[in-house]
């Protein structure tokens, strides 16, 4: 099945009609199609399925001599943030496909294995930590946390999971899987406009993280309520949003708030609870961390004169990355040289380079945009990436 196939048989699944936006949650319908169709693709090649206790799944290409270790393991997610872009994830997924069957069509015989994993939540859009899969396989995250996780309908991640047909009190670092795995090498949509040819390589992530900002204060009546005697946490949470704006220009990062819940949420009530989420990133850990305690700080001035509470959780944090030299050096040489750049966006490379030498490969993105319907890859661009993975996959596995 060729890559645009491939691509027509995913595009519709979980695609809202009206806005062309994804909602692909992990362990929602749309998601779990996306799954089968997984399988699917990699029983048509003959791969062996591979599933890990976390949720994460690896179709698997081994050697004619039946080798199981030093593989190369390359692929995506499947899940999607709320009205996200097609590309995102799938892209990466769709191309390792694409490039093994380059590499069958051209008679290659890997001396290693060859891995096509599917992540699990790697947005975190359902419960709220990124990459929770890769974080898992990496012992990244505790996993009694793990299983302590809720969705916005408060089903915990156990839950889910046992559902799902999986031990939720298995889960946590596959030391076996880790161990037989050489290198990580992740192709994705580049998520800005920096990228000016088809295919590029990825230098480094940049620090970034989640918190969640929680303003209590006293629900009431809109309407015979009297100003002096209102705790409406609206209005510090409507400060802080501000102050993320301004410490973020004040220390060179960036800092948003797309993700709030009220409580009761009545158009004729005064709050009486606003959570928040801040996605803070920036070019430094010092950056970043200054932001948020500025962010902090000025959330709680802004709420005493209201006798408002404010508390702070850090739900996620990821340090910077910089990506394996030796093995960037090794996937740039395999492509003739192409530019290499930092990106702000997290992934599952990331978190697994704190365990095994990763690399990502970017594929142009000319709109610039990302986690949304406006995300895009040229076909030709995308014909480029698998040419571009087949190769350094072709290098990795001759050993």
């Amino acid at each position: 099945m060729s890559f645009e196939e491939m691509w027509a048989e995913l595009l519709p699944v979980g695609r809202d009609a009206a806005t062309g936006g994804y909602h692909r949650f992990a362990w929602t319908p749309p998601e779990l199609e996306c799954r089968a169709w997984f399988a699917d693709e990699a029983r048509r090649r003959g791969l062996d399925l591979e599933h890990d206790p976390n949720g994460n799944t690896v179709a698997w290409w081994y050697p004619e001599d039946g080798t199981r270790t030093g593989a190369v393991l390359t692929g995506s997610h499947l899940d999607s943030v709320p009205g996200g872009g097609a590309f995102d994830g799938p892209l990466g997924i769709v191309s390792a496909f694409a490039a093994v069957d380059l590499l069958r069509e051209r008679g290659v015989r890997p001396a290693r294995p060859i891995g096509i994993a599917a992540f699990a939540e790697e947005e975190g859009a359902r419960f709220g930590v990124a990459c929770l899969g890769s974080r898992l396989l990496a012992g990244a995250i505790d996993p009694a946390r793990a299983r302590g996780l809720t969705d916005a309908d408060g089903h915990t991640f156990a839950e889910v999971v046992h559902n799902a047909g999986l031990d939720p009190h298995a889960i946590g670092p596959d030391e076996d899987l880790l161990g037989r795995i050489a290198c990580y090498v992740e192709l994705h949509v580049e998520q800005g406009r920096a990228l000016e040819e088809p295919v590029g390589v990825a230098s480094a992530i940049v620090p970034h993280g989640r918190w969640r900002f929680d303003f209590a204060g006293e629900g009431n009546h809109a309407g015979t309520t009297r100003l002096p005697d209102r705790r409406d946490p609206m209005l510090p949470f409507a400060h802080m949003v501000i102050a993320a704006r301004e410490a973020a220009e004040r220390n060179g990062t960036v800092a948003t708030v797309g993700k709030v819940r009220v409580e009761p949420n009545g158009v004729n009530a005064i709050p009486s609870e606003v959570t928040a989420w801040l996605d803070a990133r920036g070019p430094a850990d010092d950056a970043v961390r200054r932001t948020v305690l500025e962010i902090d700080e000025a959330a709680r001035v802004a709420a005493r004169p209201h006798r408002v509470s404010v508390d702070l959780a850090e739900e996620s944090y990821t340090e910077i990355v910089d990506f394996n030299l030796a093995l960037r050096d090794r996937v740039r040489s395999a492509l003739g040289g192409v530019p290499v750049l930092p990106t702000g966006a997290g992934h599952d490379a990331g978190v697994l380079s704190a365990r095994l030498p990763a690399a990502m490969l970017f594929v142009r993105n000319p709109t610039g945009v990302s986690h949304a319907p406006e995300e895009f890859a040229e076909p030709s661009d995308r014909l480029a990436g698998v040419e571009a993975l087949a190769a350094v996959l072709d290098d990795l596995a001759r050993g």
